[in-house]
């Protein structure tokens, strides 16, 4: 019986060996249509495939998408610095180019200047409560910087200083308010006309020259310099122009409000007019003449 057995074993291997061998041929063959159990086959690893291939293939994609937002954010990154820098470069550019023209307008200044030695000095301090008062220059004793020296831009009169110390200067801008911040002026024209300037008009940002008789023919547009007659200023120093006459209450005299040459807000670049001794002299004799007209001396 278990030899039975036995054989029947191997005439069973034997069987199914010829059957394979008998399919693998018959798969062989080149045919149109496959036979139903190579469909079946065919169908299960095909769904296998599709099973296992659909989340991987996700799996896969999810990396890959992660890594293109990775890419995405270091680019935005680097694109973002890119963009700081061109904007500080841009910003540079500006300031650089503010600079290089307030300078070249101060050298041409310079050049024109020839009854003062003019001292380059840059803004250096500014109290935010005193905007329109005060400002603090980089020039002071050591250079021969005294208090009462006229301070310009290449634009017109700014103020004048008002302390000094070895290194620094305070200087009181023509806008500051204060009743002794006075300065003798002229109004340019066929007939010139003698003045004070003697305040600043916050709201209408023009300053206030007073004592101008009231006859006086002042137009519109009409130059305002310093007359040089006060002791203080050197004459000649650009003030601004007439921008309206108001007579007074009695009718006796006007006051002309005259607009600015120099910015008071934007001041960074600035000059002190330093007086030769041969322009204090002049300007001595000068003013011992008028009293003399006057009958004064």
């Amino acid at each position: 019986m278990p030899q039975f057995f036995t054989n029947k074993r191997l005439i069973v291997l034997l069987g199914s060996i010829i059957v394979l061998v008998a399919l693998i041929g018959f798969s062989l063959r080149d045919r149109e249509n496959l036979s139903w159990p190579e469909q079946f086959v065919k169908d299960i690893v095909g769904l296998g495939q599709a099973v296992v291939s659909k989340p991987a293939n996700g799996f896969a994609g999810f990396f890959d998408e992660v890594k293109d937002l990775r890419n995405t954010y270091e680019e935005n990154k680097e694109l973002k610095a890119r963009i700081e820098k061109t904007a500080q470069l841009e910003s540079d550019v500006a300031r650089l180019q503010k600079d290089n023209q307030e300078l070249r307008k101060v050298l041409d200044k310079k050049k024109s200047l020839a009854d003062y030695e003019p001292v380059q000095a840059t803004v250096i301090a500014r109290n935010p409560d005193r905007w329109f008062d005060v400002i603090t220059i980089d020039q002071g004793e050591a250079t021969g910087i005294e208090p009462d020296m006229a301070v310009i831009t290449a634009e017109g009169l700014i103020g004048k200083v008002k302390s000094t110390s070895k290194f620094t200067s305070t200087v009181q801008l023509l806008s500051a308010h204060d009743s002794r911040n006075r300065v003798s002026a002229v109004i340019q024209g066929k007939n010139n006309v003698y003045g004070v300037i003697e305040g600043y008009d916050k709201e209408k940002k023009t300053l206030l020259m007073t004592k101008i008789p009231y006859d006086s023919k002042v137009k519109k547009g009409m130059l305002v310099t310093t007359s040089g007659k006060g002791g203080v200023f050197p004459k000649g120093l650009i003030i601004g122009k007439i921008k309206k006459m108001v007579p007074d209450e009695f009718g006796l005299t006007q006051t002309a409000l005259i607009e600015p040459a120099a910015s008071f807000n934007d001041l960074e670049h600035v000059m002190v007019a330093k007086r030769s001794m041969t322009t204090v002299r002049a300007e001595k004799e000068e003013r011992k003449q008028v009293l003399i007209e006057e009958g004064n001396l």
